[in-house]
C-alpha cells in the first residue's frame, strides 16, 4: 500500500470500476446541483430523523430476532433441555460453542456479497434460512442433533450483524452512526430481557403437541423470524438514492452529506480494497478490542440464567430475574451511543464501559451474598453492552471507502465472534464461577489496553496527515487524487 507523500500517478489516476457507486451524484430527479451550502443543520437533522423512523425500528427488530434465536439456548437449558437431552459434563458448552465457528467464518463473505447484492434481497434471504433452522430445532432430541442444528444456525445467521452495521454506514455519516448502531444493538439487550420473559411463558406449554416446553421456545421463535423475514423483502430500503420515503431534496441532502463524510474515499467495489482492509494492522487492533468485549457479552447472554439460578433462585424465577440486567444494559447502550456521537469520541467511552463491567465482575468474584452478586451481574451488562456499538462505529470510521469499511467491519465482527467459543467453556464451576469471571476481567483489560493504544496511534496519524497537508499544500480540492488509498490519504482524519 502506498504511503502519504509517495503516491504514484497510477494511484492518483486509477480508472473507475463498473460497480455501482451507492453515494454518487444525484440523478436528474434528485435535485441536481443541490449541495450542502444550501441547507442548515436543522435541515440535516430533520432528514436524519426521518431516516431513523423508516430504518431503525425495522432493523432493530431483525437483530432482536437474531439475538433471541442465538441466545435462547440458555433459556432452553434451564427449562428442561439439559435433562431431556442429557447434556452432562461439557455437552451444553459444546452445543453453545459450535455456533460461533461457522458464524465467524461466514461474516466476511457475507459482507462482500452485501456490497454486490441489494440489502433488501440478501438480508431477508439469510433470515428465512436461519428462521427455518431455528424452527426445526424443536425436533432435535439428541445431543448430536443439537450440534448439527447450531452449526447451521451459526452459518445462516452470520451475515446479519455485520451486514446491518455496514448497511447503516451507507446511510449515515461517521459522526452520526454510533447512536444508530447503539439503538439497533440495544435490540440484543431487549432480546435478553424479552427472551427470559418469553421463555417463562412458553415453558408452560410443556406437553402440548407432544413437545417439551424448551422445544416450543425454538419452534415459536423460529416461526416469528420466518414471518418477519418475508415482510423484510418488501419493507427494507436499499440505499439513500433509491429510498422512496425521501423526496428529491431530502435525497440530495443525504447524498451530499455522505460524499462530504467520505473524505474522498472511493465507493466502488475493487478487490484491492478487500486486501487493503485485510492487511491493515489497524483492522486487527479493532479486532482485539472487539474480541475483548465479546467474551463477556456472550457469557452474559449464555450463562446469566444459570448464574442467577445458582444464586439460589428457582428456574422459573431465574428466567424473570434475567430481565433487569438486560434492560439496564439497553438503556446504557442508547445513552452512551448518543453522547459518543455528540462528543465525537469513541475510545474514552470504551475504556469507561469496560471499567464499569470489570467492577461488576470483581463483585461477582468476591461476594457471596445473592443481593451483591446480582448487583454485580447488572453492572457487567451496563458496562460492556454500550461498548459494542461504540467499537463498531469506531472501526467503521477508521476505514476509507465502502468496500474497505465493509471488509473491516466483517473482519472485526467475524474474528471477534470467536470469543463466543471461549465464552462457552469458561463457566464450568458453580456456584461461584471464578474461572469465568476472571477470564472476562482479563479480556476486558485487553480491550482497555488496545483502546488506549488506538487512541494514541490515531492521534499520531492525524497529526502526521495534518503536517503533510501543510507541507505539500494539499486541500479539499484534491480529494479525488487520493480516493484509492483509503485511510492512508493525507486528508483522512481518524476518530479518537
Amino acid at each position: 500500500m502506498s504511503k502519504p507523500g509517495s503516491w504514484s500517478e497510477k494511484e492518483k489516476q486509477s480508472k473507475a470500476s463498473s460497480s455501482v457507486d451507492h453515494v454518487g451524484t444525484p440523478s436528474s430527479g434528485s435535485a441536481v446541483g443541490f449541495g450542502l451550502e444550501h441547507v442548515t443543520e436543522e435541515d440535516r437533522q430533520r432528514v436524519l430523523r426521518k431516516m431513523d423512523w423508516h430504518l431503525l425500528p425495522f432493523i432493530s427488530l431483525l437483530y432482536l430476532l437474531s439475538f433471541l434465536d442465538r441466545a435462547n439456548i440458555g433459556n432452553a437449558r434451564i427449562a428442561g433441555m439439559a435433562e431431556d437431552v442429557m447434556l452432562t459434563g461439557l455437552k451444553y458448552n459444546v452445543v453453545a460453542a459450535v455456533f460461533f465457528v461457522p458464524y465467524a467464518l461466514a461474516e466476511l463473505p457475507s459482507n462482500v456479497a452485501l456490497k454486490l447484492v441489494r440489502p433488501s434481497i440478501w438480508i431477508p434471504s439469510i433470515m428465512i434460512a436461519w428462521g427455518l433452522v431455528m424452527t426445526l430445532m424443536c425436533l432435535c432430541n439428541t445431543y448430536e442433533g443439537l450440534i448439527i442444528a447450531r452449526v447451521f444456525l451459526g452459518l445462516t445467521e452470520a451475515g446479519l450483524f455485520p451486514g446491518i452495521a455496514f448497511y447503516l454506514s451507507l446511510w449515515y455519516r461517521r459522526q452520526d452512526v454510533a447512536r444508530r448502531i447503539a439503538i439497533f444493538f440495544s435490540a440484543a439487550t431487549v432480546a435478553g430481557a424479552f427472551g427470559g420473559l418469553l421463555a417463562y411463558g412458553i415453558a408452560h406449554m410443556d406437553g402440548i403437541g407432544g413437545l417439551h416446553g424448551w422445544q416450543w421456545i425454538f419452534c415459536l421463535e423460529g416461526i416469528v423470524t420466518v414471518l418477519v423475514a418475508a415482510a423484510a423483502f418488501f419493507c427494507m430500503h436499499d440505499y439513500p438514492e433509491t429510498a422512496t420515503f425521501l423526496n428529491p431534496e431530502e435525497r440530495a441532502i443525504i447524498i451530499a452529506m455522505l460524499k462530504e463524510d467520505s473524505q474522498g474515499s472511493d465507493k466502488e467495489f475493487k478487490m484491492k480494497y478487500v486486501w487493503d482492509a485485510i492487511l491493515d494492522y489497524k483492522t486487527y487492533v479493532q479486532v482485539g478490542i472487539y474480541l475483548g468485549l465479546l467474551v463477556p457479552v456472550y457469557s452474559i447472554s449464555l450463562f446469566t440464567p444459570t448464574i442467577v439460578r445458582e444464586l439460589g433462585y428457582s428456574s422459573t424465577n431465574a428466567q424473570l430475574l434475567t430481565i433487569p440486567p438486560f434492560v439496564a444494559g439497553c438503556i446504557a447502550t442508547i445513552l452512551v451511543g448518543v453522547y459518543s456521537d455528540k462528543l465525537h469520541l469513541r475510545g474514552p467511552f470504551v475504556v469507561a464501559g469496560c471499567t464499569v463491567s470489570m467492577i461488576g465482575y470483581i463483585i461477582l468474584y468476591t461476594q457471596t451474598s445473592a443481593g451483591a452478586s446480582y448487583a454485580g451481574a447488572v453492572l457487567t451488562a451496563v458496562g460492556v453492552y454500550p461498548c459494542i456499538a461504540v467499537v463498531l462505529a469506531w472501526a467503521g470510521s477508521a476505514a476509507g471507502g465502502d468496500t474497505f469499511k465493509g471488509v473491516v467491519l466483517a473482519t472485526v465482527i467475524g474474528i471477534g465472534n470467536l470469543g463466543g467459543v471461549c465464552s462457552s467453556f469458561i463457566y464450568l464451576h458453580p456456584p461461584r464461577f471464578h474461572p469465568g469471571h476472571g477470564t472476562c476481567m482479563g479480556f476486558l483489560s485487553m480491550s482497555i489496553a488496545l483502546s488506549c493504544f488506538a487512541m494514541w496511534k490515531y492521534n499520531q496519524l492525524n497529526k502526521r496527515n495534518e503536517r503533510i497537508c501543510i507541507e505539500q499544500n494539499i486541500d479539499e480540492s484534491r480529494r479525488e487524487d487520493f480516493k484509492d488509498i483509503g485511510n492512508d490519504s493525507p486528508l483522512f482524519r481518524f476518530t479518537i
